[in-house]
């Protein structure tokens, strides 16, 4: 920015500040010389007064002092005329050429000093004013009623040499500040001041006194080192000067005032549009550099932008998307439908707020699965605009969480294929009871036909025997196949007290060959749960034989495993304990990991399974020491509500 508009208001201000100074110093200049004039005008009248009362003196007492009998009607009226309060004379005196008084005017009281001052400095006056033969004035003394008086003493000379000498006794107050003009008075404090500095008398008003309007000078006569100081009282206001210069000074205020703003708002302005500048670069590197892809429409379904991340996820550039209306060129012919009907469901205003997934197509036809979220485009007034989507190309990790998925059934099938390796010895020992109970009953029965007389309940008996045991066999190899076979997993309600009683069948050959025991303690009252039989029957076979694996060193009297189960709370609550060595802090702090086992023939992945299973029924697999000695695992599973 330029800088002549501010030296511009300098100048200004320059020039506004010199012509107040200037008008000002004026005034002042002014006022002290109306001061001065009026000082010399009130000292001129002091002058006269004190010179004509002086020279009325002198001719009363050439009257006075000529005759020695009466004095003459017109002397005795001059006398009185000139004792007045304007004239300052308090009392007028003669003496003789000796210095006696001869009289006074008023007449002086019983035990009255003359003139009311010591007797010495009146002598010494009187003799003054007879060797110079001119008037002398005396010092200023203190009187009765707290008055400052002084006196002039005027020789008076006859044709036959000197006669005496008039008297007058002034008071201070009414010759200077009593008698004063009204005007003077209003205008300025009158005052005259010892040598020391004292205020002997004054004569003002109460008002403010200007400090800098004031004049001394000389009070002579009387002389003595009085001063005679007059100060001006404060003038009233001149509004029409200060309305003058205040509008002068409001209009510069306003004019600094304006630029300064106007400076302000070019300079916030600046900084917005910097900042706007910043934060537009900001987002849009932000955004070209975003793996999510931003699309914009319009209330009507339009595109209205989307950022490069878009433009790499579907194949097509922004000039060939913005202005597109649906159908949109990244949509997947196949399914058309549905997702106009998403379409449709966003501009409506509903749009689910966890976002929904789609299935679309790139330029050169490839598909790709994305999660899309929709929200609201409000501009600066608060009005809905559009719709801002962003989606994700959620294709890899939906790849990903399939494989994990068939991995996990790979490794529960392959654990379930692990136990039964484990009991196959078992499993055909326990096949070959019921096969050999039919071997034997068939031969019975091969041996019964050969003799000539049947009995039809004997072998109705047998038969149903056989029947028992294919039945017994035919139950053995289905919960094999069952538990071993690969499938889906399902929801369904769960007796979970029948899928212990069935794991525990499936393992009863095994534990009988180990020697071990398997107890329950089921509680009857429990509630079914939803879970997957087949996954549930593998967690409580594979904590079971785990029990069993940790007693496989106990004395056979400190062999069983003790399962029992009870509700506690919303959640149903399966326990299998066993009396083994237990699980030290370091294995229990790596039990669940994959791949870890303390057996030496182990996978290590029997009790991360089982916790996937767990957790992915809504539930959680723990263990706690067992007070008895060995390890308690627990199963918590959710009851199934209506």
């Amino acid at each position: 920015m330029t800088a002549v508009p501010y030296l511009t208001v300098l100048l200004f201000l320059v020039v506004i500040a010199a012509l107040v100074w200037f008008t000002r110093a004026y005034d002042e200049e002014e006022q002290r010389a109306t001061l001065i004039n009026d000082v010399l005008w009130m000292e001129q009248n002091l002058q006269f007064k004190l010179d004509r009362n002086v020279s009325q003196l002198a001719q009363i007492g050439q009257e006075i002092l000529s005759t020695t009998d009466h004095h003459p009607s017109q002397t005795s009226a001059a006398l009185r005329q000139l004792v007045r309060s304007e004239n300052g004379l308090v009392r007028v005196m003669w003496l003789d050429a000796t210095g006696h008084m001869q009289g006074a005017l008023p007449p002086l009281g019983e035990g009255e000093m003359p003139g009311e001052s010591p007797s010495e400095q009146s002598a010494s006056r009187f003799r003054l004013a007879r060797a110079l033969e001119r008037p002398i004035y005396g010092q200023i003394h203190a009187a009765a009623g707290d008055r400052q008086q002084f006196e002039v003493h005027v020789p008076i000379y006859s044709e036959n040499g000197f006669a005496g000498a008039m008297v007058g006794v002034y008071s201070l107050r009414e010759l200077v500040t009593d008698e004063l003009p009204w005007w003077f008075a209003e205008r300025y404090r009158v005052s005259v001041h010892d040598s020391d500095g004292r205020v002997l008398v004054s004569k003002s008003k109460v008002a403010p006194l200007s400090d800098r309007l004031n004049y001394s000078m000389a009070l002579d006569p009387p002389g003595g080192g009085l001063t005679l100081q007059v100060t001006a009282y404060r003038g009233e206001t001149r509004w029409v000067q200060v309305l003058l210069i205040g509008s002068i000074l409001l209009l510069g205020g306003i004019l600094i005032w304006s630029v300064l703003q106007l400076r302000r708002e070019l300079q916030r302005r600046h900084r917005a549009e910097q900042a706007l500048r910043s934060e537009s670069l900001f987002r849009r590197a932000m955004e070209d550099s975003m793996l999510t892809g931003l699309r914009a429409r319009d209330r009507d379904g339009r595109i209205t932008y989307v950022n490069p991340a878009f433009c790499r996820m579907v194949g097509y550039s922004a000039a060939e998307l913005v202005g597109c209306t649906p159908p949109m060129p990244y949509w997947d012919p196949e399914f058309l439908e549905q997702t106009q009907e998403v379409h449709d469901r966003v501009l409506s205003g509903n749009a689910p707020p966890d976002g929904f997934e789609l299935r679309l197509r790139r330029k050169n036809g490839e598909r790709f699965d994305a999660l899309i979220f929709e929200a609201p485009l409000i501009d600066a007034a608060g009005r809905h605009t559009g719709w801002m989507g962003s989606l994700l190309d959620i294709s890899a990790q939906k790849h990903a969480e399939e494989l994990a998925r068939q991995q996990e059934e790979r490794l529960q099938a392959t654990s379930r294929l692990i136990t039964m390796g484990e009991m196959a010895s078992t499993l055909a020992h326990e096949l070959n009871q019921p096969l050999a109970a039919i071997a034997s009953y068939n031969t019975g029965c091969l041996n019964r036909l050969e003799q000539p007389t049947l009995d039809r309940e004997e072998f109705k008996d047998i038969f149903d025997r056989i029947g028992r045991q294919a039945r017994r066999a035919g139950d053995i190899i289905r919960r094999v196949h069952d538990f071993v076979r690969r499938s889906e997993p399902k929801r369904e309600p769960l007796d979970i007290n029948l899928m212990i009683r069935e794991a525990i069948g499936l393992i009863e050959a095994d534990s009988a060959k180990r020697g071990m025991r398997v107890e329950t303690e089921l509680d009857e009252s429990l509630p079914a749960v939803a879970a997957d039989p087949v996954m549930i029957e593998q967690v409580i076979v594979n904590l079971v034989r785990n029990g069993m694996d940790a007693m496989r060193d106990n004395p056979p009297s400190r062999r069983t495993v003790r399962v029992n189960t009870q509700r506690e709370g919303d959640m149903l609550v399966v326990r299998v304990a066993d009396n083994g060595t237990g699980i030290d802090p370091e294995t229990a702090r790596r039990l669940f990991e994959p791949f870890f086992t303390t057996k030496t023939e182990g996978m290590g992945m029997g009790l991360n399974i089982c916790r996937s299973i767990a957790e992915l029924h809504h539930g959680r697999l723990g263990f706690e020491t067992n007070p008895d000695g060995g390890t308690i695992f627990t199963l918590s599973l959710p009851v199934e509500t209506s």
